[in-house]
């Protein structure tokens, strides 16, 4: 079974949230829905990014890696990447 890790964009505010998950399009659906109690104040979500894993465990040592970063901008160079194009 694969594992993603999923970076989604809150639509008001430009915020990031970085997560892992076997399915992050029913992922999306619950933050959307208000299951997270981080994500709930900060709704609707966009699916912004994904990378896929063989496991679990490989996908939660990249979802820590990247929030380790704790920069905005590291992240938008990682989706822009991602989506063809080339960090500033």
């Amino acid at each position: 079974m694969a594992f993603y890790v999923y970076i989604i964009q809150g639509e008001k505010n430009g915020h990031y949230y970085i997560g892992y998950a076997a399915d992050p399009g029913l992922r999306l659906q619950r933050h959307n829905d208000g299951w997270t109690k981080s994500t709930k104040g900060f709704m609707p979500w966009r699916l912004v990014y994904t990378e896929e894993y063989e496991s679990k465990a490989e996908a939660m040592t990249r979802e820590q890696q990247i929030k380790s970063w704790k920069s905005h901008k590291a992240i938008e160079d990682l989706i822009a990447c991602h989506a063809g194009g080339r960090p500033d």
